[in-house]
């Protein structure tokens, strides 16, 4: 993703506060979509991040029509998402058959304070989600003095977050396993330092395999630290690398990645909600990227 894309979603506000019917649930979905929510098949709202800006109703009914039962958000300022009052959201999400469980949100390395994050808690606490994700770090932050204080920072959010029922957590890229100052960041710094009670790991499984990382052996080496999942493929073989490029992202189970065998180890992880995400956007055609998705999770990736 792009630095540019990133900031756009995830915003602070000017004040200083952090980027934090009577039909049936599932009347309007087709028979085969309500049985592929069985699953618990989640999408990362930025994969059809062009689609949400320009009609919000309209592209969450596509995604619940193809079978996702949660979405993970990708919008959040001054206390709405997408533009919509937490509870005005959880209610379109919930007419539809599905549930809004988690949110990206970004605690910048600026100065975080106990109230802004407390705004950024309650606002999440009031739309409903289980989980709160930092997704990104910007290029001039990464360093280890800054990894730092990000983490001391993330650890107090976590426990404001604690105390609203909701867990805190962590997605990478491929940057936080490149080598600095004799160190691996991601092992030596983020979980070795992040408090285990307060952050967990959203494991992006596309960066993660990009960097060289074994997620397997990930969860054998940190078990139960990895909560929440990205899945998205990759097309293409290559020796690992750090630059977050993203070319050859594909849907999930069209590309290279052995999915069967990481679900296969999901209990050593500590898996509870996973997430498709595509980065590109299924080259402009994100809807037709994530029917293929869920597709290949509900009838190969999850029956395994």
């Amino acid at each position: 993703m792009t630095l540019k894309n990133r900031r756009d979603f995830l915003k602070v506000s000017a004040a200083g506060t952090v980027g934090l019917m009577a039909l049936s649930p599932l009347a309007c979905t087709s028979g085969a979509a309500a049985d592929k929510k069985s699953f618990g098949v989640g999408l990362q709202l930025y994969t059809i991040r062009d689609a949400m800006a320009a009609d919000v109703p309209g592209s969450l009914k596509k995604v619940s029509d193809l079978g996702y039962k949660y979405v993970e958000l990708a919008s959040y300022a001054d206390g709405k998402f997408y533009g919509y009052t937490p509870a005005e959201f959880k209610k379109m999400v919930n007419d539809l058959g599905m549930e809004a469980n988690s949110s990206h949100t970004a605690v910048e390395s600026a100065v975080v304070t106990a109230d802004s994050a407390k705004l950024l808690a309650d606002a999440h606490a009031e739309l409903g989600v289980k989980f709160c994700v930092q997704p990104w770090i910007n290029d001039e932050d990464r360093n280890i003095e800054t990894y730092k204080k990000m983490i001391a920072d993330w650890n107090n959010v976590g426990e404001i977050m604690k105390n609203v029922g909701i867990q805190f957590a962590y997605h990478n890229h491929n940057f936080e396993f490149k080598e600095m100052d004799g160190m691996i960041p991601y092992y030596d710094l983020f979980l070795k330092e992040m408090d285990s009670d307060l952050i967990t790991m959203e494991l992006d499984l596309y960066w993660a395999t990009k960097a060289g990382q074994d997620p397997v052996e990930m969860f054998k080496k940190y078990p139960g630290r990895f909560q929440l999942w990205h899945f998205k493929d990759m097309s293409e073989q290559s020796a690992p690398f750090y630059d977050v490029i993203k070319d050859d992202i594909t849907s999930v189970g069209s590309g290279l990645i052995d999915f069967e065998r990481i679900y296969a180890a999901r209990e050593t992880a500590g898996l509870k909600n996973f997430f498709v995400e595509d980065d590109n956007q299924g080259n402009g055609k994100p809807f037709e990227g994530i029917e293929t998705s869920v597709n290949n999770l509900t009838t190969k990736i999850l029956v395994s």
